[in-house]
Formats: structure tokens, sequence, C-alpha cells
């Protein structure tokens, strides 16, 4: 697989106008040829943000991918606004190639609000420099996976993974951190959830098995900066009928709960 470096991300996010209400996004060459369902989730956060009313933030998300993208094509947003109050908003973005539907996500907006907050307390994974520093490949920053666990392992393990990040320095844009979290939820589920797969790992996908993401939903619920330290702690508590379903959490080092995230996905043995 061809590396994937930050600058080169970064300018898969730096998303052009098209016609009015859409957006258009280059895309990660990958070896493959596929577009990487993380790079879909981040710049449908940047066109919904681009498109929304001044002040308002993405605050949930819900995509599907009824088909996968390939990277010789530029992807097209096309957003639709919903709904849109002084505070809530909803909106829509389809993302194309050629006419062909990729991706479909529903999104709440939000403008920043104060009150009463609390939230459960964060787990004991540990501090970033006691994680093993770990290339997870497709993620181009600074990585460090909790008890050094290799989704590429086929041992027998827990259908748990966590893992800390870290980007470079970043401008203060929201939407800009929101993206770049929203593509790293997208890489690790799968490979959790066959951990407890005797002799099968992520490493055996298109040898031993097909997989393709379906969904993908994503919550935030307090500012962050993913140039700060996140703790990316998942969970798989489902594998049946040649699907996969996972869900996380993502903290912050000093231990609010920013975000949250849930995937299916289809894993179809080969053979």
């Amino acid at each position: 697989m061809a590396a994937v470096s930050f600058d080169n991300l970064r300018s898969c996010l730096e998303l052009s106008e098209g016609p009015p209400g859409t957006f258009v996004g280059a895309n990660l060459a990958l070896d493959y040829h596929r577009v990487f369902g993380g790079q879909i989730l981040a710049q449908t956060i940047l066109a919904a943000t681009a498109a929304a009313s001044e002040g308002k933030e993405v605050k949930s998300l819900s995509q599907l991918f009824p088909r996968e993208g390939h990277s010789d094509n530029p992807m097209v947003y096309a957003v639709t606004k919903h709904q849109e109050g002084l505070t809530f908003a909803s909106t829509g973005v389809v993302a194309t190639q050629a006419d062909k539907t990729v991706s479909v996500a529903t999104i709440s907006m939000h403008t920043p609000e104060d009150g009463t907050a609390r939230q459960n307390d964060a787990p004991d994974a540990g501090k970033p420099e006691s994680a093993i520093a770990t290339d997870l490949g497709m993620i181009p920053w600074e990585t460090r996976v909790v008890d050094g666990v290799d989704l590429s392992d086929r041992t027998v393990g827990p259908a748990s993974y966590r893992f800390w990040m870290r980007t470079p320095a970043l401008p203060d844009s929201g939407a800009l951190h929101q993206a770049l979290l929203a593509y790293a939820t997208d890489l690790t589920i799968i490979g959790t959830a066959l951990r407890p797969a005797d002799g099968l790992s992520q490493a055996d996908t298109m040898t031993k098995f097909h997989s393709a993401v379906t969904s993908h939903s994503l919550w935030f619920h307090q500012p962050l900066r993913v140039d700060e330290w996140l703790l990316i702690d998942q969970v798989s508590p489902v594998f049946a009928g040649s699907r996969a379903f996972g869900r996380g959490d993502v903290w912050s080092l000093d231990g609010r709960l920013v975000a949250s995230f849930a995937q299916e996905s289809m894993i179809r043995m080969l053979g």
C-alpha cells in the first residue's frame, strides 16, 4: 500500500467549490485504488461545515457507503440543507463519482451552547508515553497503542483496542480537527472485531475474506484538538451474519469525553 503522508491528506481536505451547493475533493493515492472511507467522512464534515451558517458546527453524523469509490475520480459532495434554525440544523451530504452514489450522510449541526454538564470517568489506559509507538499505516501522525496490541496478530484476543494519537500542530479550525478525528476512527474497528477469531486477523483481507465499511456514525460532545493527545477506546460486541459492529469513545488527555463513534462493516469469508 502506498504510504499516506500528512501533507497529502491535508491537501485532500482542501475542498474546492463546484456548482452551487457542491464541493469537490481529491483522493489519497492508494495502491488498491479504492477511496478510504475515513477520507470520505472527513471531506463530508468539511463540506457540511462550509455550507452551514456561520457559527454552526457538526455535532453528529450518520453515513452509509452503498458503493466503493475509485481513487482515479474526484469526489463530488452535494450539500442539502433540510432545516436550519437559530441553533440547530439538519443537513444532507451525498458523495458521488460519475453520477454514481458513493456515500449518503445525514448531519446534525449545532451552534455551541453552555449548560449543565456531566460524563462518565475516563478509562484507565495509562499515559501516551507508556503505550507502544506503532505505525498504523493509513494514519500519518503519531500513534501509540496501549499494551502494544497488534491487529495483524492471528492469536485470539479480546475484541477491544486502544490507541493514543496526536497530529502535528494545526490551525484553530474546529471543522479540520473534527475531520481528522473522523478519518482516524474508520481504520481499526474491523481489526478489533476479528481479534477473537482464531487464526484470523485484518492481515487476511483479500486472501481469507473481503471487507468493507457499510455505515459509520459519529457524535462530537465537547471541543477537541487532534494536535493534542486523544485516546481512541473501542470494542466490538458482535460479529455475525457476515457483519461486524464496533463502537468507541474518544478521550482527551485530561479525561474529557470529546466524541463517540460506531461502525458496521461487511466481513465476508472466501471459499
